[in-house]
């Protein structure tokens, strides 16, 4: 019987296509908002979960300044539109949308640069109040924008 040890391949599928050799760190900036509508806690909400991202699915080591790579951005959209008319010409529903630019730098590899924005929203019943389901949603969405980003940025996909 032959028995071959340290010949199986192992594949980690963390979500990161990162080369670890060449990146270990990460900058990421504040995301501060410019849109005209503005939900104060939403920056901390977006921002942390960005963070808590990258660190748990990268092993990048989060520094301020000369990283390997750089995330900045800010965010450029907050904003209620009426959706779903119901027979009395009122809304029966009200889309949150928020956006997000983003500049991704890759100091090793200028051709993976991304100055891009990202968008998401969720809707909701017009009869209830923005600030009863505010928090959720601005959760809900800043999930699926990191997710988005992540994707489009460490994920390499």
């Amino acid at each position: 019987m032959v028995v071959l040890q340290g010949c199986i391949p192992s594949y980690k599928f963390n979500g990161s296509a990162l080369n670890y050799d060449i990146y270990k760190t990460i900058d990421i900036t504040e995301f501060p908002i410019r849109a005209a509508l503005v939900y104060p806690p939403l920056q901390q909400t977006f921002e942390n979960k960005l963070l808590d991202t990258v660190t748990r699915q990268t092993r990048l080591q989060e520094i301020d300044g000369n990283a390997d790579l750089e995330m900045t951005g800010e965010i450029t959209g907050y904003s209620l539109s009426p959706q779903s008319v119901g027979e009395d010409a009122y809304a029966t529903e009200t889309r949150l949308t928020i956006t997000v630019r983003v500049k991704y730098t890759d100091t090793k590899n200028p051709s993976n640069d991304i100055d891009q924005s990202f968008s998401a929203y969720r809707q909701f019943s017009s009869t209830l109040m923005l600030t009863d389901v505010q928090d959720d949603l601005c959760n809900e969405i800043c999930d699926e924008l990191v997710n988005l980003i992540f994707n489009a940025t460490l994920g390499n996909w």
